[in-house]
């Protein structure tokens, strides 16, 4: 195991100087295409040329490649990449750092992602195993007909309605009720507050993590079924196990195995999700900052936002293909 994890970390290198690169080449075509952004933040009362150039310089904006559509910049690239190895991320247009930039707002998007994945981790597997264990049933026709309708609706549309329904209708009702503690009210407010950083992002999170509670309840389902068929529970039965743990040991272990997979992809999913979620509930994360500076063009932020996307994906993965081991003894990488 220990040498597949080094194989492992040591792939994380190509794999992130790859995506940094491209998110490079992205970035440095829109700008030969539309222009330097840094003329974009005057408006049209423009400074003297010799502003603009030292504040192009400052922020690697001032090379010649960038007036050649099509032209990768890969000096520019390089420098960058220098810079990131030495812990300079760079800053934005108002020069902010973007290390406190980010410092100050993952932890927020980092909260909001781990009451998602916990809220679709816990109930999804749980409806999903209330199913499998009652197939063709009541519990199981109502999950396969809420399911579809939970992937179905777009998460904007979902946000905007519980928005709506939870903030104006039921907030509105619970605030004028003194005798409602303050942290329900901190629930239910939707919008985030620094003084409640866990309670007012339940219902953003919740939010967030429904269409993934649904693929969740599905797959745990449709495994549970499968394997609840399979010879081996069969012969655990016929030993006279009791058929909790039948279920809660043998028949749902194995069942787990692509539910595992899908959380582990899933938590960068979450993340990057989050853009619109902290859209809708006005929440100051790093999916309000990702679309700051993708409307100004600040590309370090963005290079920055992406890369730690990244790999936090390739983390999870890792830790995912550990967990395999886990579930299945048969499993074995070295």
């Amino acid at each position: 195991m220990g040498r597949y994890v080094l194989r492992r970390l040591l792939q994380f290198i190509p794999v992130l100087v790859g995506t940094m690169f491209l998110i490079h080449y992205m970035t440095a075509l829109g700008i030969q295409v539309t222009g330097n952004p840094i003329t974009a933040l005057f408006g049209p009362k423009q400074p003297p040329p010799e502003v603009i150039h030292a504040l192009s310089k400052k922020y690697h904006l001032a090379d010649p490649c960038f007036k050649q559509t099509g032209n990768p910049c890969f000096n520019v690239f390089v420098a960058r990449l220098g810079d990131y190895i030495h812990g300079d991320f760079g800053s934005n247009f108002r020069d902010q750092s973007v290390i406190d930039l980010l410092s100050r707002r993952w932890p927020i998007t980092a909260r909001l992602t781990v009451i998602a994945i916990v809220f679709e981790s816990v109930f999804g597997i749980l409806f999903g195993v209330l199913a499998g264990i009652r197939k063709d049933k009541f519990a199981d026709n109502t999950m396969r007909i809420i399911t579809p309708l939970l992937i179905a609706i777009p998460v904007f549309v979902l946000g905007v309605l519980v928005q709506l329904f939870i903030g104006v209708y039921v907030g509105v009702w619970i605030g004028g009720k003194p005798w409602i503690p303050d942290w329900v009210h901190s629930i239910f407010t939707v919008t985030y507050r620094g003084d409640a950083p866990w309670l007012s992002l339940i219902v953003p999170g919740m939010v967030l993590g429904a269409l993934s509670l649904a693929s969740i309840a599905r797959l745990t389902r449709t495994g549970l079924v499968e394997n609840l068929s399979s010879d081996y529970v069969r012969t655990a039965q016929s030993k006279g196990l009791q058929r909790r743990r039948v279920i809660g040991v043998h028949a749902l272990r194995n069942s787990l195995i692509p539910v595992a997979t899908y959380i582990g992809a899933d938590f960068g999913f979450l993340i990057s999700g989050a853009i619109v979620t902290e859209g809708i509930f006005n929440i100051p994360g790093v999916g309000g900052l990702a679309y700051q500076s993708a409307l100004g063009g600040e590309v370090p932020v963005i290079v920055a936002i992406v890369t730690i996307l990244v790999l936090i994906f390739l983390t999870f993965n890792l830790l995912v293909d550990i967990v395999y081991a886990v579930l299945d003894p048969r499993i074995r990488y070295d």
